[in-house]
């Protein structure tokens, strides 16, 4: 009877350990469905499509550690909200179809294949030469605006360039100018969060573009907005590489933390494609706001654009993010290095591209291309000089030459023969490719093209050959583990 008793209470114990594990087994098994759910759910509804590298370590996340991934897909693995086709460019008017002459009928006809916004005219264009000549620019423009001046950008840093764009704004605020910032919420604390309260008090409108402290539960938190432009009038474009702050300009040697200036590219223009980016900023400052579309002031009689004051070139704004169904810049570059017939010219700070781009830069380069990288021999983000040496050396070897600049060089371009330049805000690593809002003009002008690649050279003339060295286990193994958790999200 005791021997019976025994068994019967081990039963018992038994019952309850395995109860108490199916109970387990099943409130996990059902947060794990729950998180490959969501998954699949937003994958795709939204088009969430992710390198591969990217879909495996969220589903090897959600499988095994779900209530830590689950919390953090919802928060940072968002990367589109576009859900309507008709919002890819914002506007229809942006992206009308038709027959359109640019020298580039390939790059035309793919790029009015993804919708993006049709080309246009340009005139007055103005490559700056260095930070001394864009800030000039800059000044010309805020001082002589008379109906609006709109500036986004990523950061405004909290330095003597930063008071100064402040000051400007305040002025021409109570001049009775109106005046919009938009900046990113992310940008916004990496610039050290300037004082932008005297400026709404002068009038001026400020909205920040996805604040991290409210959009963490709208899946929002990791997308930033990196475009940079400032218009003025609707008709006065000022874009390129260039954040508001002094290190981007002539940099600041009166603070106590020293600024040296970078070498960056921007440029200036008017004409149709300024008017076209008025249409672009009106859409973000929207979607920023959350208001109703505010009707861009050059879309009424308020006043005449000017004429133009030179030859007019054909140039479009190619808009890339999660507000377009289709990686637009990215898929531009790819195909750019299947279409190119003799050269790629290329400068970005920072290098770290996907499997797909890095084998069209490769067989390009296999196949005859003359192939000129230029980046920075040590660049701001000391994760980025990490993650891009396996590509470096793969590239090298292919034949490409890679030139390092000695000093920090952020400039962003992309030449393909003498057909199409791309230029803006984009880098060549996967956040500004699958994440970031960016903002790129592509122009179609030989003499344009020519102009935007005597610039590079300029730059790459001051570089040093890269010579790759193997290397080892350890190394190749933390190159691949900053890539895996730094560049993934």
């Amino acid at each position: 009877m005791a021997h019976e008793r025994f068994e019967i209470t081990v039963c018992h114990g038994a019952l309850d350990v395995s109860g108490f594990s199916l109970h387990w087994v099943t409130l996990h098994g059902l947060v794990v469905i729950l998180g490959l759910g969501t998954y699949v759910f937003a994958s795709h509804t939204l088009r969430q499509r992710r390198q591969p590298s990217a879909a495996i370590a969220w589903v090897i996340s959600l499988l095994l550690l779900p209530y830590i991934a689950l919390p953090l897909y919802l928060m940072f693995g968002n990367r589109k909200v576009v859900t309507d086709r008709r919002t890819q460019s914002g506007l229809a008017k942006l992206a009308e179809p038709q027959r359109e002459r640019n020298p580039a009928p390939c790059a035309g006809d793919l790029a009015s294949a993804l919708g993006l916004s049709r080309a246009v005219a340009f005139d007055s264009l103005d490559i700056h030469q260095d930070g001394a000549q864009a800030l000039k620019s800059l000044r010309a423009m805020i001082t002589g605006a008379r109906y609006s001046l709109d500036i986004c950008t990523f950061i405004l840093g909290r330095d003597v360039l930063g008071h100064e764009i402040i000051e400007s704004l305040i002025k021409r605020a109570r001049d009775g100018v109106r005046v919009r910032l938009l900046i990113d919420g992310v940008g916004y604390y990496f610039g050290g969060r300037p004082n932008l309260a005297r400026l709404r008090a002068a009038g001026a409108e400020v909205a920040w573009f996805v604040s991290p402290l409210r959009s963490a539960l709208r899946g929002r938190t990791n997308l930033r907005n990196h475009r940079k432009m400032v218009l003025g009038d609707g008709h006065w474009l000022w874009c390129g590489g260039r954040n508001l702050a002094a290190e981007y300009f002539v940099g600041d040697q009166t603070s106590f933390r020293k600024k040296t200036a970078w070498i960056d590219l921007s440029f200036d223009l008017r004409g149709a494609l300024a008017h076209q980016a008025q249409q672009r900023f009106d859409l973000d400052w929207h979607f920023a706001t959350g208001g109703q579309p505010a009707d861009s002031l050059v879309d009424g009689s308020v006043f005449a654009a000017p004429a133009a004051h030179g030859t007019p070139g054909s140039a479009r704004l190619v808009a890339s993010g999660p507000d377009q169904i289709d990686d637009t810049i990215y898929t531009l570059l790819v195909s750019g290095c299947f279409t190119a017939r003799s050269r790629i010219l290329i400068a970005t700070p920072y290098f770290v591209p996907d499997q797909a781009l890095m084998m069209a830069l490769t067989l390009a380069a296999r196949r005859g291309i003359q192939i000129d990288l230029v980046l920075p021999s040590t660049s701001n983000h000391a994760l980025a000089d990490i993650a891009r040496a396996p590509a470096l050396r793969e590239l090298a070897s292919a034949g490409a030459h890679v030139w390092l600049v000695p000093d920090m060089f952020h400039a962003k371009a992309f030449l393909i023969d003498s057909d199409l330049a791309l230029v803006g805000s984009a880098n060549l690593d996967e956040r500004s490719l699958f994440i970031n809002y960016e903002l790129m003009v592509a122009f179609y002008e030989s003499q344009v093209v020519s102009e935007f690649a005597q610039w590079v050279e300029s730059q790459r003339k001051l570089a040093t050959r890269y010579l790759p060295t193997p290397a080892g286990l350890v190394r190749e193994l933390v190159e691949g583990m900053v890539r895996w958790v730094a560049f993934q999200l």
